[in-house]
């Protein structure tokens, strides 16, 4: 299990005092929040049982254990969408399914609520993209097309409402480029595992900033090495028995 940090103590150590240190000294953490919680259950043991408010304790203390004892905290962005909270049929079975009773919509929703809680913690929230489409999954798509199975043959499982996230990206690039820019901190924490942060790691690097990728043990293109200054992974290794 993580080591736990006391939120109500002295912040000496991780976030100092602002007016006693240099900006070069400061750190931010973004956080690409689906990227996050699809690792976190593929590393922490039980990880499905864990309650919104165990899992933003995770998440606060894997975001401060990249802070040193003589760098500052600007701040911990954590971006994610709200879920949708629409209506709609299953095409097979014609049930009615309302997105915002699910399991899935109501953890995200009380783990936010967990999340504003949490000292220099900002909360950025994009939107879904709605498509109005259901798609066979893929497995299904390829039995299909092998003439193992037929249409008849679909359950109401076997096909999945299609939904994005739309804005993230978008809302981490810019809060990148604009603390880049403004000089207000000296290194960049993101915990990620695509390469949409490739243009604004890129700014952050010409303009002096130490750029550190953490994919949480997820595998990443040797090509992204060339747009990074560093590659971390703070949590246990899930290929390992050991747990942090």
């Amino acid at each position: 299990m993580l080591e736990n940090y006391d939120e109500d103590a002295e912040p000496k150590g991780f976030f100092y005092y602002l007016n006693s240190m240099r900006h070069n000294h400061s750190i931010a953490i973004f956080i690409d929040g689906g990227f996050f919680l699809k690792q976190y259950r593929k590393i922490f043991p039980g990880a499905t049982a864990h309650s919104p408010e165990e899992v933003a304790k995770n998440l606060y203390t894997i975001a401060l254990r990249h802070v040193a004892k003589d760098e500052l905290l600007y701040r911990i962005f954590y971006y994610d969408s709200l879920p949708l909270s629409k209506k709609v049929h299953n095409p097979i079975t014609k049930k009615c399914i309302d997105f915002s009773k699910s399991e899935q919509a109501r953890f995200r929703l009380e783990f936010f609520e967990e999340l504003k809680k949490k000292r220099k913690l900002a909360l950025r929230l994009g939107t879904i993209k709605d498509s109005s489409n259901w798609v066979i999954k893929p497995e299904k798509t390829k039995q299909l097309l092998n003439k193992e199975i037929e249409i008849a043959d679909l359950t109401e499982n076997d096909i999945i409402y299609e939904m994005r996230q739309k804005g993230i990206d978008m809302k981490i690039g810019v809060d990148i480029t604009s603390l880049a820019l403004k000089e207000f901190v000296g290194k960049m924490v993101l915990i990620s595992g695509d390469s949409d942060f490739v243009p604004a790691s890129k700014l952050a690097r010409r303009e002096g900033v130490d750029f550190v990728l953490d994919p949480m043990w997820n595998h990443i293109d040797k090509n992204l090495f060339e747009h990074i200054d560093g590659l971390r992974s703070i949590c246990s290794n899930p290929r390992r028995k050991t747990i942090v």
